[in-house]
């Protein structure tokens, strides 16, 4: 019994370590608090000054639609799916096309996500929950 109760601990706390994203979690509208290119030479950053006069942000509704706003204009809009800490992105292109890509959660607590695009030139954003 002892055994069963050690092994049943362990998998509870391996599915909390490694659980996937929720929409629960992820609903609502987050408020860009850092942006940069860690991969670029030298790495870049959004200033402070830049973010505050932009107030730049992304909402992710229920339906699986997003949107990202920055400067008071929609920068971006599309369709989300999640898959483990991937939100996977169908962004919708101006042309009519669509184009696919992830956003890695490297981290997402109650009001805190920081989630990232990758390759050379992929961003990573921290951004607070309204």
């Amino acid at each position: 019994m002892r055994n069963m109760l050690i092994v049943a601990f362990a998998i509870l706390m391996f599915s909390a370590c490694t659980g996937a994203l929720s929409q629960e979690q992820l609903v609502g509208k987050w408020n860009y608090v850092k942006v940069g290119v860690p991969n670029s030479s030298p790495p870049d950053t959004v200033t402070r000054a830049e973010l505050e006069e932009n107030k730049p942000y992304i909402v992710f509704k229920q339906d699986n639609t997003f949107s990202i706003t920055w400067g008071g204009k929609t920068l971006s809009h599309g369709t989300y799916q999640l898959s483990g800490k991937n939100i996977n992105v169908k962004e919708a292109l101006p042309d009519g096309k669509t184009r696919d890509f992830p956003f890695y959660v490297s981290e997402i607590s109650g009001k805190k996500i920081t989630f990232e695009t990758t390759g050379a030139d992929g961003s990573r954003v921290t951004a607070v929950k309204e």
